[in-house]
C-alpha cells in the first residue's frame, strides 16, 4: 500500500484530503505543520507528501526542501491559496512534482495522485531495471530435456504459485537464480518485483542496509533516508543467493522478517510489514551446516519450505549440444558474426568434458569460441584449444596460456584483456570477493588490482 503524508495547518483541509485519500486504498498519515512533517520524514519513507506552501514557521518550501534531502524518490505536491509564478518556479527548482492553487476540484487532485505516484512507480522499476542485468525469466529459457531437468521443470509447475519459500541447491554455475527468476516470472506475483541479493559480497553492516534500509544519519555515509531490498519487493519476490554465506547475526534478522513478515530499517523506530515470497540459493549442504552449528535450524526450515536441487552438468549431458546451439545463437546475435555450426566431432569432445563449473563454464566457452572465431565450423581443435588452455604457472605468467595464431591473426589486446578479466574473476572467486586476498593470488599491489578492476568494470566484494 501506498503512503502519503498531509501536511497542512489547516485540520478541514487535513481531514478532506484525509479521507478523500484513504478511500482511495492510500495510507495516510497527517502532519499539522512544517515541523511535524519533517519528524515524520524522519521517521518513514512516504511515496508521496503533499504540503500546504504557506504554514507559520516552517512552510512548505521548508517541508519540500527536508523531503528531497532525506528520501529524493519521495515526490512532493505543493497547494497554496496564495499562488505566484515566483514561488511556483522556485518550487519547481527545487524538485516538486506539480503546483496546485486553491480552491480546486477533488477530482483533479485525485487525478494529480495517482499520476504522481505513477511516476514514482516508474522511477523504482526503472532502478529495479539497473539492477537487474538479466531479463525477465520464462519456463522456456530453462533449457534441457534430460530427465534431471524434466525433473526440475516439473517442480516449478507446480510451486510457481505456491506462496511457500523455496530453497535451491546446486553447485556454482547450474542456473540456480535462472530457476528462482522462472519460479517468480511464472507466479501470481509476477507483476510485482523479483530483486535479487548476493548474500556473499556484501559484509554484514552493508548486506542489511542493502536488505532492509535505513534512515538518514543512522551511520556515516547514509545521506539519506533509503528503502530496503524486501521493502521494494513487496508483493514480489526476493532472491537470496549464497544465503549459506551469512553470519549468525544476518540471520536472526532474516529469521524475523521471513517469521514475522517485518522488519525495522537501520536507524528507523518503526516496523514495516512486507508480503515477500523468499527464494534462497546455496552450493553449501545447509543440513550439514544446521548440524555444525554454522547455520541456525529454525532459519534453515522456514527456507527449505520446497526444496529444489539442480543437477550438475556433468549428469545432464544431453542437455549439452542443445545448450551449446542456444549459446551459439547468443553470443553470434551479440557480436554480429554469422551463425557458426558445431561438428560432430566438436559436440562429442563437449558432452565428454567434465564441467566442473557448470552451465557457466560451458557459456564462457562458447562465447570465447565466437569471439575468436573466423570460419562457420566450429570443429574438435576449435573447442580443444580453448578447453584445455592451461592457466599459467603462479611464477612464470610469461609461458602460460599457449596460443595458436590463426591463419588470418587475432587481435592480440583483445586476447590478452580477455584472459586478464578471466583470472581476476577467478581470483575473485576463490577469495570469496574478499579483494585483498585475490591481489595477493595474483602478486598484485591493492591499487593495480583496483585499476584492473576498474578498467574491465567489474564490480562488488569486500576490502578484507
Amino acid at each position: 500500500m501506498e503512503k502519503i503524508l498531509i501536511v497542512d495547518d489547516e485540520r478541514s483541509m487535513r481531514d478532506v484530503l484525509s479521507i478523500m485519500l484513504k478511500r482511495s486504498g492510500y495510507e495516510v498519515t497527517v502532519a499539522s505543520d512544517g515541523s511535524e512533517a519533517i519528524q515524520q520524514v524522519g521517521k518513514d519513507i512516504f511515496d508521496l507528501v503533499i504540503t500546504d506552501l504557506k504554514m507559520p514557521k516552517v512552510g512548505g518550501l521548508e517541508v519540500l526542501k527536508a523531503v528531497k534531502e532525506a528520501a529524493p524518490d519521495t515526490v512532493v505536491l505543493l497547494i497554496t491559496a496564495f499562488a505566484s509564478t515566483d514561488s511556483a518556479v522556485e518550487a519547481m527548482k527545487l524538485g516538486a512534482y506539480d503546483y496546485l492553487s486553491k480552491p480546486f476540484h477533488v477530482d483533479e487532485v485525485q487525478l494529480i495522485v495517482r499520476n504522481a505516484l505513477e511516476k514514482r512507480r516508474l522511477s523504482t522499476e526503472n532502478t529495479l531495471l539497473k539492477r537487474e542485468i538479466a531479463s525477465q525469466s520464462s519456463l522456456a529459457s530453462i533449457i534441457g530435456q534430460s530427465e534431471p531437468m524434466q525433473k526440475v521443470l516439473e517442480v516449478i509447475c507446480k510451486v510457481a504459485d505456491s506462496k511457500s519459500n523455496v530453497m535451491i541447491c546446486g553447485e556454482s554455475g547450474t542456473g540456480k537464480e535462472l530457476v528462482a527468476r522462472a519460479i517468480h516470472y511464472n507466479s501470481a506475483r509476477s507483476r510485482f518485483p523479483f530483486v535479487t541479493v548476493n548474500c556473499s559480497a556484501l559484509p554484514e553492516p552493508l548486506l542489511e542496509s542493502e536488505l532492509f534500509g535505513h534512515m538518514k544519519g543512522s551511520f556515516t555515509g547514509a545521506i539519506a533516508n533509503k528503502a530496503g531490498l524486501f521493502e521494494i519487493a513487496d508483493g514480489g519476490s526476493i532472491f537470496l543467493d549464497e544465503i549459506g554465506e551469512t553470519t549468525p547475526s544476518m540471520q536472526v534478522k532474516l529469521l524475523r522478517v521471513i517469521q514475522e513478515r517485518e522488519f525495522r530499517r537501520v536507524g528507523g523506530t518503526r516496523d514495516v510489514k512486507v508480503d515477500v515470497r523468499v527464494i534462497a540459493a546455496t552450493n553449501r549442504d545447509l543440513a550439514k551446516a544446521v548440524a555444525d552449528g554454522s547455520f541456525r535450524e529454525d532459519l534453515y526450515y522456514r527456507l527449505d519450505v520446497i526444496p529444489i536441487t539442480l543437477p550438475p552438468l556433468r549428469l545432464r549431458t544431453p542437455d549439452i549440444p542443445m545448450l551449446a546451439k542456444h549459446f551459439l545463437e547468443q553470443f553470434a546475435k551479440a557480436n554480429g558474426k554469422p551463425l557458426p555450426k558445431l561438428s560432430d566431432d566438436a559436440v562429442r569432445l563437449l558432452v565428454a568434458h567434465e564441467w566442473k563449473g557448470n552451465v557457466r563454464e560451458l557459456e564462457n566457452l562458447i562465447e570465447r569460441i565466437v569471439a575468436f572465431s573466423t570460419t562457420p565450423v566450429i570443429d574438435e581443435a576449435d573447442i580443444h584449444n580453448w578447453l584445455h588452455r592451461p592457466a599459467p604457472p603462479p611464477q612464470q605468467p610469461s609461458q602460460g596460456y599457449p596460443v595458436d595464431l590463426p591463419p588470418d591473426g587475432l587481435d592480440l589486446e583483445k586476447l590478452i584483456n580477455s584472459i586478464e578479466k578471466e583470472l581476476l574473476l577467478k581470483a575473485l572467486e576463490r577469495s570469496k570477493w574478499v579483494k585483498k586476498k585475490a591481489a595477493r593470488l595474483l602478486q598484485l599491489n591493492t591499487r593495480s588490482f583496483r585499476y584492473r578492476l576498474e578498467k574491465y568494470e567489474i564490480k562488488g566484494g569486500t576490502d578484507d
